[in-house]
């Protein structure tokens, strides 16, 4: 079993993205691979889960009024 990793930052920290993010699947309103968020972009944390495979940080980050995108520790910075 691989142990949880211990997430570095926090629901209500400000972030940009580090990559531009793209729609894997999980946005049925976006063709797939569509870029849903630049690098650059900004916004803040508003859940921080697990995945429950792998037991890392997954991170729904809220870029603009209503788009929340779950984002991996190395695809954003703190602001």
């Amino acid at each position: 079993m691989i142990e949880p990793r211990l997430p570095k930052y926090q629901w209500g920290q400000r972030v940009k993205a580090l990559i531009d993010l793209h729609n894997d699947g999980t946005f049925p309103d976006a063709a797939a691979e569509a870029r849903l968020v630049n690098v650059g972009d900004t916004g803040e944390i508003v859940q921080v889960g697990t995945h429950s495979e792998a037991n890392i940080p997954i991170y729904l980050v809220e870029f603009g009024e209503r788009l929340v995108v779950g984002c991996l520790e190395e695809e954003i910075v703190p602001l």
